[in-house]
C-alpha cells in the first residue's frame, strides 16, 4: 500500500472514516500524523468537526480516504452524530494512561451503530502507547474488548508515530476488500441471470453427436 500524489490521477473510491472517542485522547493528533506527519503536543479540543483527506494507492485503484474528527466533549455530542452517517469506517479511540476513556468505548460503539446507515469496518485504536509508565489499560484488555466486539485493534502513539498508519491503513484496506467481493458477487449474479442467446451447441463424438442446451427455435449450431 501506497501513497500517491494529487497530480497522478482522480481517486475511483471514496471511503468517509470517522474518529470517535473521548476528548484528549489524541484524535486530532493521530489525524495530523497520518495526513500532514505533524503533531501537536498542546493542541486544543476540537471544537465541532474537522475533516482531512488522504490518498492511498490499494491493489492499483486510487481511495481517497475522508478523515472526519469528531468532537469528544459531550455537548457536541448531539452536533456530530448527524457525521456519522454516509461512515463505512471508524477508529475507536481511547487513552490507555486513562482507564475512563477505555470505560467509555461501549458507549461510543453504541453510538456509532446507532447513527450509522451501514456497517462500519471499526478499529479499536489504544492511543499512547509512548506512555508506558502512565499505563492503566492493558494491551490484552484492549485485544479481549476488540474480539468481543469483533473489532480489529491496534495500539498507536501519534508521538513517535507507531502504528498510526497502520491504523488508518487497515480500515481503508478492510472497506475496500468488502466493497470488491460485493462487486464481484454483483457480477456473478449477472452473469448468472444473463438470458440464453438461444443457440444450439453441439459437441462432436466419435459415432454420434449429442446436443447440449438445445432451444426449440433454433436450427444449427455455433461456436464461440
Amino acid at each position: 500500500m501506497a501513497f500517491v500524489s494529487e497530480e497522478e490521477k482522480t481517486e475511483d473510491y471514496l471511503f468517509k472514516i470517522v474518529l470517535v472517542g473521548d476528548s484528549a485522547v489524541g484524535k486530532s493528533n493521530l489525524l495530523a500524523r497520518f495526513a500532514r506527519n505533524e503533531f501537536y503536543p498542546n493542541s486544543k479540543s476540537t471544537i465541532g468537526v474537522e475533516f482531512q483527506t488522504q490518498k492511498l494507492d490499494i491493489n492499483g485503484k486510487e481511495v481517497k480516504a475522508q478523515i472526519w474528527d469528531t468532537a469528544g466533549q459531550e455537548r457536541f455530542r448531539a452536533v456530530t452524530s448527524a457525521y456519522y452517517r454516509g461512515a463505512v469506517g471508524a477508529l475507536l479511540v481511547y487513552d490507555i494512561s486513562r482507564r475512563q476513556t477505555f470505560d467509555s468505548i461501549g458507549r461510543w460503539l453504541n453510538e456509532l451503530q446507532t447513527h450509522s446507515d451501514m456497517n462500519v469496518v471499526t478499529i479499536l485504536v489504544g492511543n499512547k502507547s509512548d506512555l508506558r509508565d502512565a499505563r492503566e489499560v492493558s494491551t490484552a484488555e484492549g485485544k479481549a474488548l476488540a474480539e468481543a466486539q469483533g473489532l480489529f485493534f491496534m495500539e498507536t502513539s501519534a508521538l513517535d508515530s507507531s502504528n498510526v498508519a497502520a491504523a488508518f491503513q487497515t480500515v481503508v484496506k478492510e472497506i475496500y476488500n468488502i466493497l470488491s467481493r460485493k462487486v464481484m458477487m454483483s457480477h456473478e449474479l449477472k452473469k448468472q441471470d444473463a438470458p440464453l442467446d438461444g443457440k444450439t451447441v453441439v459437441l462432436q463424438g466419435d459415432e454420434n453427436q449429442e446436443r447440449a442446451t438445445e432451444s426449440p427455435k433454433s436450427g444449427g449450431c455455433c461456436s464461440s
